[in-house]
This record gives structure tokens, sequence and C-alpha cells, in this order.
């Protein structure tokens, strides 16, 4: 029997409950979110279970919603199920004032890095990380560059002036 996001749906639901919501299909792929205190458990059950066996990380990155307050910071988890060839996007929000997420690398080693390209560029503290640290971005700079906080341009720049192009 195939592996479906329906059969997913449910195994998710019969054992977190309410908990597992927002469940989604964007471009097929199964999209849900749990709170941020309980990723470490989604992932270990998706990655335990017997039938999902998620227990390939592709991917894990942050997104910034500067407008969605409370939930300002989301990471995202992209899971593979090599034996069902399956994939699924698990979604935790966290605030900005306390980006405080369980690591997953005791589970995923390949987390390592991402959560340190992930804290790096949105700031988000990956509780339990063998070796939180910058790893692209100088180790002097007191701001996270892949947040919404600053103008994509800066506004006094003279180079940008319409007259410099003839208009």
């Amino acid at each position: 029997m195939a592996l479906t996001n329906e059969i997913i749906q449910q195994r998710l639901i019969e054992k977190f409950g309410d908990q597992v919501q927002q469940f989604g299909e964007p471009f097929g792929m199964l999209t849900f979110e749990a709170p941020k205190d309980l990723n470490l458990k989604v992932l270990q059950f998706l990655y335990d279970d017997e039938v999902l066996k998620f227990q390939f990380l592709t991917d894990l990155q942050a997104v910034h919603y500067p407008d969605n307050k409370g939930r300002e910071l989301a990471v995202v988890y992209h899971l593979h199920s090599l034996t069902n060839n399956v994939r699924i996007r698990f979604k935790v929000f966290t605030d900005i004032l306390t980006p405080d997420v369980y690591s997953a690398t005791a589970l995923y080693s390949s987390a390592n890095w991402m959560e340190r390209e992930t804290y790096d560029f949105y700031g988000v503290n990956f509780v339990g990380h063998p070796n939180l640290k910058r790893i692209l971005n100088v180790d002097e700079m007191d701001y996270f560059p892949m947040r919404k906080e600053f103008p994509l341009e800066e506004q006094t720049r003279v180079d940008k002036d319409d007259e410099m192009f003839g208009r």
C-alpha cells in the first residue's frame, strides 16, 4: 500500500491530536505545523514510525514574517521518507524575542550545519546544538541579515536618483 498524505495526516492526528494543525497540500506536499516545544517529539515520531519512516532531513531553514506578532520566525523542516518516496514539510513558529527551538542534531546529523546557517542568518537559537556559531557571517555582526528589519536599499543613495538615468 502506497503512503499517502491522508495516511500521514491520520497517523499524526492519532499520535498528537489537535497539537498538529494547519494541514495543507501546496504543490502536493503535505504541510503542517506544531508548537515549537513539540518539534523533537514530532520529528522523532516521524523518524521511528514503522509506516512513515521519515529518516532523511532534506532541508531546514527559517522564514521571517514580521507582521505575524508572536510568531515572527518559522523554522521549516523538509523531510523525506526514502523507502516510501514521500516528502513532507513541517513548520514550527516562534517569537522573535525568544527564538529558542530544540535542536534536531541528535536525530538528524545533517541538521548540524543547516541549524548553524539558520542561526547565522535569522538568529534562531537551537537549544542543545553542539556548536551553534556563525559560519558565513563575521562574528562581530550584531544583527541577522535575512530578517526583514531593514529597507532593501539605503534611501539616501544619490546614484539611484532618476536624474542619474536621464529621467
